[in-house]
């Protein structure tokens, strides 16, 4: 389908793409393997200024938005799901700033994340809050002109490889979700370390640890918005985020669904290649019909962020939890589609099995996309 992409989209996604076949491709099995961080492909990406795609022109950006995150996330992800992670999730740690930064704040750090010089993550997610948001127990209790912070954060993407942390803690632990706060950490601010690294089924290119902070001092001036805005921070983020997710798990299902229709034409049973077979050729038929789907989402969600439209909660929902389910499936089908060939690590589809799964649970698990959709539904009313 024709997306109407500009000049400056396309040439995003010829080097996204060239990056992906020529040096994503040949490492991706081994950094899969080991769980290392691809600080090497990571430099690559720097030195092709993908990083500065979807930033202001004012900070070293590009002047894009989320639709340019999209197109590099799909592009990146078809090739390595965790790889892709490593500007992803840069991506989700710098929205914070881009919403709510002041003019100093976007100044001192936005230049040195478009040259990715320092990557960034986001910190909300503890032991005890996840979809609970309120649950959240890291504290940040005012001290003259900082704030103390002490609690620990789990599961984050580029935990201990980032520079920059957009964390989210408690002021007023009374008020639940409304007494939380942002604040922008740096690595090597005293009191604040990293704990366990996590060994994960999927995504394992993409480093994801622990954030520990025992009596971190962080400077007033690094609040993002005002005291107790920490939910609405976290929200805004994510409903900005989302499609980024989607773009994701729709390279994730591309990539799988490539490699199943290069076997079904080569592999041949019964003296027929199978995708001759009517069976092979239906679930061909849905992967394909299910991916242009989920891509057409994505992208109008992308759109629908950089348009500026306060309400692109429900669309971002939808568009995270289409392709996450889509992927998953799509990428099942394929190892489906190989045998046994499919499931063995010699072809990457089951790695991308793996990888998929990840995309249905993470920025919020698609159980709670179809909450954030339905309540928006009954809001607003059926009417399209």
């Amino acid at each position: 389908m024709n997306y109407e992409f500009t000049e400056e989209q396309l040439m995003i996604r010829e080097i996204c793409d060239k990056i992906g076949k020529e040096k994503i491709v040949p490492v991706r099995a081994e950094y899969d393997k080991t769980g290392e961080f691809p600080w090497d492909i990571v430099k690559i990406l720097s030195e092709s200024d993908i990083f500065r795609v979807y930033l202001p022109e004012e900070y070293g950006g590009m002047g894009g938005g989320c639709l340019e995150m999209c197109i590099a996330t799909e592009t990146l992800s078809k090739y390595c799901g965790g790889i892709a992670l490593a500007f992803a999730a840069t991506g989700l740690g710098t929205y914070p700033l881009l919403l709510y930064g002041t003019a100093e704040q976007k100044k001192k750090y936005l230049p040195d994340i478009a040259a990715g010089k320092k990557l960034t993550a986001f910190g909300l997610t503890e032991s005890n809050a996840g979809s609970d948001v309120g649950g959240i127990q890291t504290t940040a209790v005012e001290d003259g002109d900082y704030y103390v912070l002490n609690g620990t954060k789990q599961w984050i993407t580029n935990g201990g490889e980032a520079e920059i942390y957009s964390i989210i803690a408690a002021t007023n632990k009374a008020k639940g979700a409304r007494g939380l706060s942002a604040f922008i950490v740096e690595k090597g601010t005293k009191g604040f370390s990293f704990g366990k690294k996590e060994d994960k089924m999927g995504i394992r290119a993409s480093v994801t640890s622990e954030l520990v902070f025992e009596d971190c001092k962080v400077p007033k001036e690094n609040m993002l918005g005002r005291k107790g805005a920490g939910f609405m921070v976290s929200m805004k983020t994510f409903d900005k985020s989302r499609p980024g997710v989607g773009a994701q798990a729709l390279g994730i299902a591309q990539g799988a669904f490539e490699e199943a229709v290069k076997f079904a034409r080569e592999r041949v049973q019964f003296e027929k290649p199978i995708a001759s077979f009517q069976g092979i050729q239906f679930m061909l038929a849905d992967m394909a019909t299910k991916i242009e789907a989920a891509r057409t989402l994505v992208y109008q969600s992308a759109r629908d962020v950089d348009s500026g439209d306060k309400n692109v909660a429900k669309i971002s929902a939808m568009a995270k939890m289409f392709a996450s389910d889509t992927a998953m499936e799509v990428t099942t089908d394929a190892v489906q589609i190989m045998g046994g060939s499919g499931y063995m690590k010699e072809y990457p589809v089951e790695k991308m099995m793996r990888d998929a799964k990840i995309t249905q649970i993470y920025e919020g698990t698609n159980q709670i996309q179809r909450g954030i959709i339905a309540m928006n539904i009954i809001k607003e009313g059926a009417s399209i």
